[in-house]
């Protein structure tokens, strides 16, 4: 797309309100644009719609209606969310109208450097981690994208001397063309979002699309320890400087730990007070950074996500001892391992962000055993059988609920564990997932670990990840 600023008098149609929705339109508003907002939802379920109103925005709701798209639309700048396959967006590709997302008008609009952070696990974390530490390096940091403040309004407040921090998912990528951050972060790729993608091939694309137009003045920052980080670095069609992280590898160049995790994932867990992070430079000179144990937040997944954070701060220029403090002090983020209480000895823990089996696998690795696993969700056609070594190892009990419960029983049982008790849904979401935590409270003894880490998106049940773990929070406090 050109320049925002260039769109004065042309039609723009934004497609989905929500966040960033408002704010494209706000922005094109702002510059002159001539701006429809439409969204499929009615219109009592859109609220923005009347702050668009009130601006002179055209807002049409309940429905995608004839003549939305025409020749004479400019541009269309759709919510992530939205599949290519809605009629406007396919319409908009057939007539040669450029589709994008909210991370395009943001780039082309931002004065200030920007660091990218995405992958399956860990962007949240990741992303909030490296806005704590650059700020503690005096960098001036704006942390937006899919973690909160849309990415357009980042772009409007942001001065030269500010960094922009965005998390940002493979649907926001996949709607880029000329995108460029200075520091791109790709943390690890698995099976996920192939409902939207269709396949690994195009989720795996829209990711690479973060390091597409970076040139050899800026930063990529890859998990040498993910198959497909590796195989996007030896491809060789990553023009900027490369800095790999692991935390089973020794590196002769970039973030690693010292000693290294073993790469067995079903070997025993351990906490080794001699581990070291190190980073090291391009000449070979290692200078060691912390032990491990002294991070604020626990589990060999939060190692990666530091080496990853600490990666991309010194890409961006960061003094290295002024990281220290956040490394130490960061606790995390809401519903990503998350203790919500603890109950006649029983510690309750909501991993509700965990939307795939990769990260229930992480979060189950990051605990000693005894744990009583509270699951199920959104049915994406998966089998969950890569969950059975997990099952059979770390968890005593299974609480199922959700499309996915049957099938999430059937790989229990496989594992050959004797207490899988299956939730029928109740009155409604909140009930339901009640009666869930009750019957896991029923079965946990002193020293077990409730947890909730579903391994499957929410929207069967619940309107988002948060309200499920929200609600987890209070079924476990009203214990």
């Amino acid at each position: 797309m050109e320049s925002p600023a260039s769109y004065r008098d042309k039609r723009i149609v934004v497609l989905g309100l929500a966040k960033s929705g408002v704010s494209v339109a706000k922005l094109f508003h702002k510059l002159g644009a001539q701006v429809t907002v439409n969204d499929n939802k009615d219109r009592q379920l859109c609220p923005e719609a009347d702050e668009l109103d009130a601006l002179g925005v055209s807002v049409i709701c309940g429905g995608h209606p004839e003549g939305l798209i025409t020749k004479e639309t400019a541009l269309v700048v759709k919510n992530p969310g939205i599949p290519y396959s809605v009629e406007p967006v396919r319409q908009a590709l057939e007539l040669g109208i450029e589709v994008v997302t909210e991370v395009e008008v943001a780039y082309l609009l931002s004065p200030a450097p920007i660091i990218g952070i995405t992958g399956s696990n860990g962007k949240t974390t990741t992303t909030t981690w490296i806005g704590e530490m650059l700020e503690a390096a005096n960098m001036q940091p704006i942390v937006a994208g899919n973690i909160g403040t849309p990415l357009c309004e980042a772009a409007q407040s942001a001065e030269e001397d500010n960094w922009i921090v965005a998390e940002l998912s493979s649907f926001q990528l996949k709607g880029t063309t000329q995108f460029q951050p200075k520091v791109s972060l790709l943390l690890n790729v698995v099976e996920t979002h192939l409902d939207y993608h269709g396949g690994m091939d195009d989720y795996i694309a829209s990711k690479a699309k973060l390091f597409a137009n970076q040139a050899s003045e800026d930063w990529a920052v890859l998990n040498a320890d993910d198959p497909v980080c590796r195989h996007i670095i030896e491809e060789g069609n990553i023009k900027a400087q490369i800095i790999p992280f692991s935390i089973t590898q020794t590196l002769t160049y970039g973030v690693f730990i010292e000693p290294p995790f073993p790469e067995d994932l079903a070997a025993p867990a351990d906490s080794a007070a001699e581990r070291m992070i190190v980073h090291r430079d391009r000449d070979g000179i290692a200078h060691p950074i912390l032990p491990v144990y002294e991070l604020g937040i626990p589990g060999r997944h939060n190692a990666a996500n530091a080496l990853a954070a600490i990666a991309g701060c010194l890409a961006a220029g960061a003094e290295l001892q002024l990281l220290l403090k956040p490394l130490r002090e960061f606790r995390g983020v809401e519903h990503r391992l998350e203790l919500a209480g603890e109950y006649k000895g029983v510690a309750y823990y909501n991993n509700s962000k965990a939307t795939n089996s990769a990260a229930t696998i992480i979060a189950l690795r990051s605990f000693p055993g005894r744990i009583v696993l509270i699951a199920g969700g959104l049915d994406r056609g998966s089998d969950y059988l890569e969950l059975l070594p997990h099952f059979r190892d770390q968890v005593k009990a299974v609480v199922l609920l959700g499309e996915t419960r049957s099938k999430l029983a059937h790989v229990a049982e496989l594992a050959g564990l004797t207490t899988v008790i299956i939730v029928e849904p109740e009155k409604d979401a909140e009930a339901t997932l009640h009666r869930a935590v009750r019957e896991a409270a029923s079965i946990a003894e002193p020293g077990d670990i409730v947890l909730l880490s579903p391994a499957c998106a929410s929207w069967d049940m619940f309107k988002s990840y948060e309200q499920r773990g929200r609600m987890f929070k209070q079924s476990a406090h009203t214990l």
